[in-house]
């Protein structure tokens, strides 16, 4: 079974619904912390929800790592895997991460298993989600708050300092959701919603 197998699935079966409702994004390959880590799906509504596939061809050696940044970045997580890798991410999950197992159906259909829901990440560092917002986008939020031009030449990391100290968490996340939306194209190809 491979990721695009596992990704189509989840497409089609767990995240229909989502993708049916203008007011959510669902966006493939999200990068994260300026493309430190990608997260293999994004749904972006309410919340920040990322789905992260292991397939029979991973290996686990960057999970500790890409968790990491996923503890920072993500609202929610949930790890789709096969069956062969779930007792590793088990030990190395936290317990606000949700699990889906995947298998192969009788008839060769992709099965999607839940075995825990994910629940709201504790440990999320709102500077981090401002990462997801592209310089102008930063600087057009920033202004719509009320800060002077003076205070937008400042380096992109103050400018996510800023908006963590004049937003909240779910006023970032709209705004994040919204700006997303605006964009045409992303890494030169048009975004998949």
């Amino acid at each position: 079974m491979t990721e695009s197998e596992i990704r189509s699935a989840l497409h089609r079966k767990r995240l229909r619904n989502q993708k049916s409702n203008p007011a959510t994004l669902v966006i493939d390959e999200l990068g994260l912390a300026h493309a430190r880590s990608r997260i293999d799906i994004a749904v972006i509504n309410g919340h920040i929800h990322g789905y992260e596939i292991k397939s029979a061809q991973d290996n686990l050696g960057r999970l500790d790592r890409q968790l990491e940044v996923y503890r920072q970045t993500l609202q929610k997580l949930t790890i789709v895997s096969v069956p062969v890798h779930m007792p590793r991410i088990l030990h190395a999950v936290p317990t606000w991460c949700g699990l889906i197992e995947v298998e192969r159906g009788p008839r060769a259909g992709i099965r999607l298993r839940p075995v825990r829901p994910a629940s709201f990440n504790p440990d999320v560092v709102p500077v981090m989600l401002a990462h997801l917002l592209w310089r102008p986008e930063a600087v057009n939020l920033l202004t719509r708050i009320g800060y002077s031009p003076k205070d937008l030449r400042h380096p992109r990391k103050r400018l996510y300092e800023m908006l963590c100290e004049g937003l909240t968490t779910k006023e970032l996340t709209t705004a994040i959701r919204e700006f997303m939306a605006l964009r045409h194209t992303w890494r030169d190809h048009p975004i998949r919603v």
